[in-house]
């Protein structure tokens, strides 16, 4: 039996009464909370055994947080170099709009997913864990004890590793697409075998299943709306009711989208799904502003889940907050809507400045600063996560019976002076940085900010040495040039 208290600090529980202890602590026995709540309540908890194992954390200068959920994930980490990556000037003068700007540009951005497969392909396995290891712990060290995958750049058996070695909890998926929309064309081209596709998810899920941690898990999804057969969906459909596991694809994500999918697949995203089966209470939804209100009306029939990530869509061009404000709507109506980071080539807002986004721009944009509580990002990140990935019995709060899954920040610095309310100053002046401890089923992960048995300049060195023999390879930067950058990054 092992044991772990954390007692004196400020405690968000994250459960559905959102408690807050001021002065809490919290008993962890075997990887699960046996007590929380004032110093009192859980000593009376401790017994002899638990005492002679006891380690204690003294948190009386920190915050006590769940541990944050990041349900829509991308390891996008491969494409470091071109992807509005390391090869750009360093100024930011001449920036040209992206791919996901002024609407979206559905040719460019159907062509890039399709191209994916061809990529994974070509990351060997070391390169492919070493890149995966990296961009993971840059997540575990913002505070993320879950990811949710929905598609990445990277070969699924080496992130499973790599979570696993982290000691980290997962949710794996595959890049599913099986077709393009094509400049110049009115219908989409198939460019896959969509029964082979389905295989590889259907390894995938089979694998994950046999998985003895409890950290593992499997969830199928779609790259794009726009990049999915019908023949596709269907198999989705079937997969995910036969091993009884949720789903996820991106919809609604810009503004071009509904045109492009009426012209080539002859209805939009949100029909489409449910014309295939898929819009039910499995479904998370990543984006999903570009909705009409019959899809709307959908969505909210079927229970389904948003994924939004407000922290990404101004720095990627995309207007799917402001634009429409149907995700804040769908929120208001009642429907669960989680906060996530999406992905990118470096790394990005992470979950804490993403609340951050969600508690300024959700409120602004109804000139209500009580819309979203800083509470209320926090649920977004901790308990409504965890129900999108279906995995609320055992994550997502602080409460008796659940896995210890905590989070600590320091709270002892002039940012925090004064406030009694010490998660309002995180997301006023705080960031990932300022994580201090990460555990994982009781599991110590990150203590001070340094991670506990990972050597991380060693992991950033694989990754880099990957980074560099990848892009030489199959992206065929000039070696020159690929040198150039490592050499100045590993100064």
């Amino acid at each position: 039996m092992s044991s772990l208290l954390i007692r004196n600090g400020v405690v968000y529980t994250a459960d559905a009464a959102e408690t807050v202890h001021q002065r809490g602590s919290i008993l962890v026995v075997d990887g699960k909370i046996a007590a929380i709540g004032t110093a009192d309540e859980v000593s009376a908890a401790l017994d002899e055994v638990t005492r002679a194992e006891l380690k204690t954390i003294d948190a009386s200068s920190m915050m006590v947080l769940p541990g944050l959920i990041n349900a829509h994930w991308h390891d996008m980490f491969a494409m470091g170099f071109p992807l509005r990556g390391a090869l750009r000037p360093v100024s930011d003068r001449h920036d040209e709009l992206a791919m996901f700007g002024g609407g979206g540009d559905m040719h460019k951005i159907s062509g890039m997913f399709d191209s994916f497969d061809g990529l994974i392909e070509g990351l060997t396995p070391d390169e492919a864990y070493a890149i995966a290891e990296y961009s993971m712990w840059t997540q575990m060290r913002g505070g993320v004890t879950t990811i949710g995958d929905v598609g990445s750049l990277n070969r699924p058996t080496a992130l499973v590793r790599a979570a696993r070695d982290l000691g980290i909890r997962f949710v794996a998926t595959t890049w599913a697409a099986d077709a393009i929309c094509a400049p110049g064309a009115d219908k989409f081209v198939r460019t896959r075998d969509a029964d082979g596709v389905l295989s590889q998810v259907e390894e995938l899920l089979k694998a994950c299943e046999q998985d003895d941690s409890g950290r593992i898990r499997c969830r199928p999804s779609i790259a794009y709306v726009t990049n999915m057969t019908d023949e596709l969906g269907r198999g989705f459909a079937d997969l995910v009711a036969r091993h009884d596991v949720g789903f996820a694809t991106h919809v609604g994500a810009v503004r071009n989208e509904p045109e492009l999918l009426r012209k080539f697949y002859g209805a939009t995203g949100v029909r489409r799904l449910h014309e295939l089966g898929l819009v039910t209470d499995r479904l998370m939804a990543a984006h999903c502003a570009f909705v009409d209100d019959e899809e709307q009306e959908l969505l909210r029939n079927a229970g389904a889940h948003i994924s939004h990530s407000p922290g990404k869509y101004g720095p990627s061009g995309e207007s799917t907050l402001t634009e429409t404000g149907v995700v804040p709507r769908l929120r208001r109506a009642g429907l669960d809507v989680s906060l996530s980071t999406d992905g990118a080539s470096l790394p990005n807002a992470g979950m804490v400045e993403t609340m951050r986004a969600a508690w300024q721009m959700y409120n602004e944009l109804v000139a209500d600063h009580t819309d979203v509580l800083p509470s209320d990002a926090l649920a977004m990140s901790t308990r409504i996560a965890a129900r999108g990935l279906r995995w609320a019995d055992e994550i997502g709060s602080l409460e008796v019976g659940k896995c210890a899954d905590i989070v600590l920040v320091r709270t002892d610095d002039w940012r925090y002076l004064l406030n009694p309310r010490p998660l309002e100053s995180l997301l006023w002046l705080g960031g990932s940085h300022d994580i201090d401890t990460v555990i994982v089923g009781g599991e110590v992960l990150l203590s001070g900010g340094e991670t506990v048995g990972v050597d991380i300049v060693d992991v950033r060195e694989r990754y880099l040495d990957a980074l560099g023999s990848f892009t030489k390879r199959c992206l065929r930067v000039p070696a020159e040039v690929v040198d150039g950058v490592l050499n100045g990054a590993l100064r």
